[in-house]
């Protein structure tokens, strides 16, 4: 799919292409040579697990309910905030110098998910707490709840083979495109909690 996408769009006349990609991921290593192999200028960002999916993705409803339970234990990870992503993507697109770079992306610190969820307990003044559960645990739990079986298996796949530490070191490729360090964990749980994302549902 992202080989017959990027060739269609040389055809069309993009000069630059960016792929969002993944850290240790097989897939991720195919499309990349995909977009390599198109003939465009291309950039990969290969990004760290996103600040975002505690607060607009599958995550933010347990946030809401005070209880995290994920399969995967006390592996740190270098959570990269999604603005980020976004900023290094459109330099990429918009700026010279930036054509045959792999930026691999992450925050400034690692985090196992415990800890992240104990730094948005406190941004939010709440007791949220994060539980370690088995994966046979988790799935069972997501059917239950009417996840569709697809997505079951892409999440556990990634909390048993993607968060298994082979991610677990920071790198440098915000500041090697933006000239800037990457945006903070605590920041990013203190912006959201003043949104009143993870306030509970009445």
């Amino acid at each position: 799919m992202v080989r017959e996408f990027t060739e269609l769009a040389v055809r069309s006349g993009v000069r630059r292409v960016v792929l969002l990609s993944g850290r240790g991921e097989a897939g991720a290593q195919r499309a990349e040579a995909a977009v390599r192999a198109s003939g465009a200028e291309w950039t990969v960002v290969r990004a760290a697990w996103f600040q975002q999916n505690f607060s607009e993705d599958f995550l933010v409803e347990a946030v809401r309910a005070g209880e995290v339970a994920l399969p995967v234990g006390a592996v740190g990870e270098p959570f990269v905030d999604a603005d980020d992503i976004a900023d290094v993507a459109v330099a990429a697109l918009t700026e010279e110098g930036h054509a045959g770079q792999v930026y691999e992306v992450t925050g400034p610190r690692l985090l196992t998910f415990a800890e992240a969820i104990g730094e948005i307990a406190a941004a939010t003044g709440r007791d949220v707490a994060f539980a370690s559960i088995g994966a046979e645990q988790y799935r069972a739990a997501m059917a239950e709840h009417g996840v569709p079986p697809e997505v079951v298996s892409m999440v556990e796949h990634l909390f048993t083979e993607v968060l298994d530490g082979r991610n677990a070191h920071l790198t440098d490729g915000v500041r090697r495109a933006l000239g800037r360090e990457p945006r903070d964990f605590a920041d990013y749980a203190r912006r959201t909690a003043a949104t009143s994302t993870w306030n509970p549902r009445a």
